[in-house]
């Protein structure tokens, strides 16, 4: 039997950038859908299965480090892993495959130009879910928890911060929710914008409200169109955190529980709210809560500033009824599970089993 790794351990080693050669053995398709950036991909799973090496025998793999196999669920990538080892590479298998990975997460700092503040993004690299910390005169909230509250706890210690509040931006739909948990641990006030979804007591924040914290601000600013609820926080002019409204490359899909009508509808809604964002001084940071890609183990925020953003954004919003046209025919698909997880997240509930059976996946929430 060959060795196995931890998607824990091989996170760690990634985040140290230490060599390791990563080979996706899985279908032109599985691969495509998400991956581990930096992979190395073979289409070698039929092969493997039928206990052959398929192109792995004359793959090109360096053989002074450490090989980690992956599949969808890390059976195959067992088998890989033995056919290597067997050539006499130090390889080993990814317990639990793509599905264990979907947990695996990194962080860098955002660059800001404003010294009283400071913003750490928290990236769920397989399916490209970005949270954040942020941190002044030793107060702290995070925005959009997705990974182990054990992540925001750990950093925000490191920073000697104390969490204040947990906000989300929106009733999200391709991941559980761990506001409710890290609230329950911190014992932070939970910020939500004002709506009548969810079945839980937080406290609401409308249109323009502001939040101290330390020495800045987080002021509330309504964008609805992905969700008719979705709010993105400005932090001192120097940064928004857009949620699902604005991505660095695209914007927010608007017909997620919504009929065709209803969609278009949304669409002119977010049409208004992205009019809005784009108001905004050229120097602030957009931060979304998604990136369209796996995230790489580089410590680069995936952000944009403003101006950038509206080198392309210009010509989307050029005619509601072009832009509308635009983002109702172009969908991806819709995300699996999301029908259960925003039940969930309604309702405040994150279930005692294995989160990543409903997880797994990369997002699907921008319109590009």
């Amino acid at each position: 039997m060959a060795k196995q790794i931890e998607a824990e351990t091989l996170r760690d080693w990634l985040d140290a950038q230490q060599p390791v050669t990563v080979l996706d053995i899985r279908s032109d398709e599985d691969y495509a859908q998400w991956s581990i950036p930096g992979s190395m991909h073979l289409n070698a799973y039929e092969a493997l299965r039928a206990g052959q090496l398929g192109p792995l025998a004359d793959a090109n793999v360096p053989v002074d480090r450490p090989i980690v196999t992956i599949c969808n669920v890390g059976r195959v990538s067992q088998t890989a892993a033995e056919l290597l080892a067997d050539r006499g590479f130090d390889a080993r298998s990814l317990a639990g495959g793509m599905k264990a990975w979907s947990l695996a997460w990194n962080a860098a700092d955002v660059p800001l130009p404003d010294p009283s503040c400071r913003v750490i993004q928290v990236r769920r690299t397989g399916k490209g879910c970005l949270s954040y910390i942020v941190g002044s005169a030793g107060e702290a909230a995070v925005i959009d928890p997705s990974v182990s509250l054990d992540v925001y706890l750990k950093l925000a210690s490191r920073q000697e911060w104390s969490i204040r509040y947990v906000l989300e931006t929106h009733v999200h739909a391709d991941h559980l929710s761990r506001a409710r948990e890290l609230v329950r641990q911190t014992g932070a006030t939970l910020v939500l914008p004002a709506q009548q979804r969810v079945r839980f007591a937080f406290r609401a924040i409308a249109d323009g409200e502001r939040i101290p914290l330390g020495g800045a601000i987080l002021t509330a600013i309504s964008t609805p169109g992905h969700t008719g609820e979705s709010t993105s926080y400005l932090l001192n002019d120097t940064a928004v955190f857009t949620g699902d409204t604005l991505f660095t490359n695209g914007v927010g899909r608007p017909d997620l529980h919504a009929d065709p009508d209803a969609a278009r509808q949304r669409a002119r809604t977010l049409f208004a709210s992205l009019t809005r964002l784009r108001a905004l001084p050229p120097h602030a940071v957009v931060l979304p809560a998604h990136a369209s890609e796996p995230i790489a183990f580089d410590r680069r925020a995936v952000a944009a500033g403003m101006g950038d953003v509206e080198t392309w954004l210009t010509e989307w919003l050029a005619s509601e009824d072009a832009f509308v046209e635009r983002v109702t025919s172009n969908l991806p698909p819709t995300p699996p599970n999301f029908t259960r997880i925003v039940e969930l997240n309604e309702a405040g509930e994150f279930p005692t089993s294995d989160p990543t059976d409903l997880e797994a996946g990369a997002n699907r929430c921008a319109v590009r």
